[in-house]
């Protein structure tokens, strides 16, 4: 009995490790095996910037300023706002600033960011189409450095580099932390071969991979799936710069995990066959990894504890472990029993750790029930 638990508590250690350390530290290893070498030149073919815009009132006329600032050659560049059923003053704003380049695509009523998404590439006449979020703003060369990427033929989307413009502690204690560790690992990723996700705030693709957008599905995941599949690899830039806030609040950012996570899962359980090593190869590793394995790290935590607890009957060592584990479990949720906000870096990591993964714990309970999230707006980052 005390060999089957202790195997439990191997298992459950290794998925754990291998999903926040194991997998980064494999793409190390064979980046000394494998390295693709980017080809990226300036060229300046016909861009769409699509911006989606749900009831953005505060903050449209920012972005819209933010956009026109961007530098790249004016003829090239198509700017469509889909407003998806907006219902303040955002049609009104968006029509102020109104051009021969500067549209807006005033949806009747709201069905998601990805529906509204879908009815700008429609009208789009862009050879790259650009996605951005209204509470993503891009440095003047943003779209030019992004767009540089496409003249190596076997890019066929580029995700920005993330950068978080802090504004508190609890936004400091989590989000900001975890962004650099995904931008790490992107960069691996795209040194040894492709990225498995893009950044929804602000990506590029070329336009035949957006023609099959779904208005029910994670927009970046699913065209990064259909460039693997088409036969192109997706990339980060780290030139490509995309800023936006914190969320400053941990049930907001908590409530925005699992909005996240349960519509990856939807679209991984929809493309089941990017598993398949004989067709996608070092992708499907990558897939199973850094997707699966990540989503499944909520139950692994459970079963290295209670694995654990039982042994501790077999072998005084597992005491420690389990003490080892109980504490960090008690930093961790330390923030949300005293209710206190400032709180030092060493509560900092394991708090949005373990609220990250009950946000992914919730999201499976919520897939596994039938619920879906068929409309999606961006994250109010105020």
């Amino acid at each position: 009995m005390s060999l089957f638990f202790f195997l439990v508590f191997l298992l459950s250690a290794l998925v754990v490790f291998h999903a926040y350390i194991g997998y980064p530290l494999t793409l190390l290893a064979l980046s000394r095996l494998k390295k693709y070498t980017l080809h990226k030149e300036y060229f300046f073919p016909s861009v769409t910037h699509i911006i989606a815009a749900y009831n953005e009132e505060p903050r449209i006329k920012a972005k819209l300023e933010n956009t026109l600032r961007i530098d790249y050659p004016p003829e090239k560049l198509q700017i469509i706002v889909a407003s998806d059923g907006s219902t303040d003053a955002t049609n009104a704003i968006v029509n102020e600033f109104a051009s021969d380049r500067l549209h807006l695509l005033a949806i009747a009523s709201h069905n998601g960011k990805e529906f509204a998404q879908k009815e700008a590439v429609a009208m789009a006449s862009g050879e790259i189409i650009v996605f951005s979020d209204v509470s993503t703003h891009l440095k003047s060369d943003a779209i030019r450095e992004i767009v540089a990427n496409f003249s190596d033929n076997s890019i066929g989307c580029v995700s920005s580099t993330d950068k978080i413009i802090e504004e508190g502690e609890s936004g400091q204690a989590g989000e900001g932390m975890y962004v650099v560790y995904e931008m790490w690992v992107r960069k691996l990723e795209s040194r040894v071969n492709s990225l498995v996700g893009l950044s929804g705030s602000f990506f590029a693709a070329r336009r035949e991979l957006c023609a099959n957008l779904s208005p029910t599905m994670d927009s970046d995941f699913n065209t990064l799936l259909s460039a693997i599949k088409a036969g192109h690899r997706g990339i980060i830039d780290p030139q490509a710069i995309g800023y936006y806030k914190n969320i400053d609040d941990p049930q907001r950012e908590y409530l925005r995990k699992i909005r996240t996570v349960l519509r990856g899962i939807t679209v991984f359980v929809s493309n089941l066959d990017c598993l398949n090593v004989l067709r996608y190869g070092l992708f499907s590793y990558q897939y199973f990894s850094h997707k699966l394995i990540k989503w499944l790290v909520p139950l692994f935590l459970a079963t290295a504890f209670l694995s654990n607890l039982a042994l501790i009957f077999f072998n005084p060592f597992f005491i420690g472990l389990l003490g080892l584990q109980t504490l960090f479990y008690f930093f961790a949720i330390s923030p949300i029993i005293f209710k206190f906000t400032g709180y030092p870096a060493l509560i900092r990591a394991p708090h949005f750790f373990i609220l990250s993964n009950a946000a992914i714990a919730m999201a499976w309970v919520k897939y596994l029930k039938g619920e879906r999230i068929l409309s999606w707006k961006p994250s109010d980052r105020k």
